[in-house]
């Protein structure tokens, strides 16, 4: 995050991490900011005359994506485009995330990269409209299901996305900003100004209006890029997420089955890896903030193998650490369902959970196993079977003593709001040691994460409002 060439994206994704429909004010939910600085200084030896403008712009930006590239929209061709993605607002977005990676790729050892990745995503889901498959197999319309918000036709819609392009300012042009932001609910955009001046005039925290903002700031040659988000739900959009990620620079990245790209050219893999970032919490968005301090994604199928694209057999698995001290525990004693079948302490000790003694409750939110597991161990508890493409596993700890020796924080409270920390954390090790399902009898799965994400989601809680930043956002490769 130190590099001051950026390279960011944007996707938006609806509940079962697809697009379904492009809102007209965007086009399809990619778009992307990279360029590259110059400076416009004469060498030192140089026998030019002084440059009086150079003085007054030292440097030049030269964005890689056009306004026009970032604007392209199903039925739009661009270069590699296949034909029967042309139509196809699904397959439309995924490669024109190929694309827009292309124009910002950077060579590099051992592969190229391509941009840092923000990541919007609305829970909203019309069961009537059969758009999202059950554990990755095709359902009929049903309802109505008072589990998913929507409130009626259209409601799985993207949002708009504008853009404001990277641009030296300050007084002495050498300060990076730029800026991403919008909102789902789109009936309002004509009348209401989305820019900050316009929301500040009324407060965000007084309009039902959904919103996401997502701005990078640097000041050239000195620091880490600091990226300012911004997350609003509102009565009609009233679960929403918003994650700033590392992406594999190929294959699956966690949660999707097409190809992905992203700023990891070298996948992060159980137990040989740490990921350090500095993070302010300033507003939390609620008590049903979950508010992820990580959360990291994979995919391998219940017998170990990895994921192939193939929906029914693939699952997605994440294990994410909530930092909102208002997060309860539903793992416990009398709710064995919602706990891992386990708990393996650093030591190495696993105990399991119906060890009241020392099994630690309170170290876990949640469990939830992938809909398509065939030999669980009962009680258990089965995950969303609508919100990814295929089967998931979810794994949700919370502050605790026994994520300590990785660098976690220990007690409910830190690390949130009023509380801005660096932290280092062993995220190799401790996801070497966390249960997830697998058949019996098969090998181990390498736990390789192509997804480390960091960021929120407001579950179904409209008006409010979660404030963040993120920098010095990197992954360490360890032995």
């Amino acid at each position: 995050m130190r590099r001051d060439n950026l390279r960011v994206a944007i996707e938006s994704w609806n509940q079962c991490n697809e697009v379904g429909e492009e809102a007209p004010q965007t086009g399809s939910p990619r778009l992307a900011d990279c360029f590259d600085i110059y400076s416009t200084s004469p060498p030192v030896n140089s026998k030019e005359e002084t440059c009086v403008l150079c003085n007054r712009l030292p440097y030049v930006l030269v964005h890689r994506v056009t306004p026009e590239e970032n604007e392209l929209k199903t039925g739009e061709p661009f270069l590699g485009l296949s034909p029967q993605a042309l139509y196809d607002p699904d397959l439309y977005a995924a490669e024109k995330e190929l694309y827009l990676a292309f124009k910002c790729q950077v060579q590099d050892v051992p592969a190229p990269w391509h941009f840092w990745m923000i990541m919007l995503k609305s829970g909203n889901m019309d069961t009537f409209a059969a758009k999202c498959p059950k554990n990755g197999v095709r359902v009929g319309p049903f309802g109505p299901d008072s589990g998913f918000p929507c409130f009626g036709s259209g409601c799985m819609n993207q949002p708009a996305i504008y853009h404001d392009y990277t641009t030296l300012q300050g007084p002495n042009m050498t300060t990076l900003k730029g800026r991403f932001y919008g909102t789902w609910d789109l009936d309002i955009v004509d009348d209401h100004d989305l820019s900050e001046s316009g929301l500040s005039t009324v407060g965000i925290d007084n309009v039902n209006i959904s919103y996401h903002s997502v701005s990078w700031e640097k000041e050239i040659g000195k620091g880490s890029w600091v990226f300012h988000n911004v997350l609003r739900t509102s009565t009609k959009y009233p679960w929403l997420m918003l994650y700033l990620r590392s992406d594999a620079t190929d294959g699956f990245s966690g949660g999707y089955h097409y190809p992905t790209r992203g700023m990891s050219k070298i996948i992060p893999e159980s137990p040989n890896f740490k990921v350090r970032v500095t993070l302010n919490v300033i507003k939390g968005g609620g008590p049903n903030s979950q508010f992820y301090l990580t959360d990291i994604g994979s995919c391998w199928k219940n017998d170990g193998r990895p994921c192939d694209g193939d929906v029914t057999s693939d699952v997605t698995r994440y294990s994410e650490m909530i930092i909102n001290p208002n997060t309860p525990t539903w793992c416990r004693a009398n709710n064995l369902g919602l706990c891992p079948p386990y708990h393996t302490f650093a030591n190495g000790t696993r105990v399991p959970r119906n060890d009241t003694s020392r099994f630690p409750y309170s170290a876990y939110h949640l469990h939830c196993s992938p809909g398509n597991a065939q030999h669980l161990e009962e009680p258990y508890s089965l995950c969303d079977p609508y919100s990814n493409p295929q089967p998931q596993e979810i794994l949700q700890i919370l502050p605790h003593p026994v994520w300590g020796e990785y660098g976690y924080p220990t007690r409910q409270g830190e690390g949130w709001i009023g509380d801005p920390r660096t932290w280092e954390l062993d995220v190799g090790r401790l996801s070497q040691s966390l249960y997830f399902y697998q058949d019996p009898g098969t090998p181990p799965a390498k736990r390789q994460w192509t997804s480390i994400n960091l960021g929120t989601e407001i579950f179904k809680d409209p008006n409010q409002v979660a404030e963040w930043t993120v920098s010095n956002f990197d992954i360490l490769m360890t032995n």
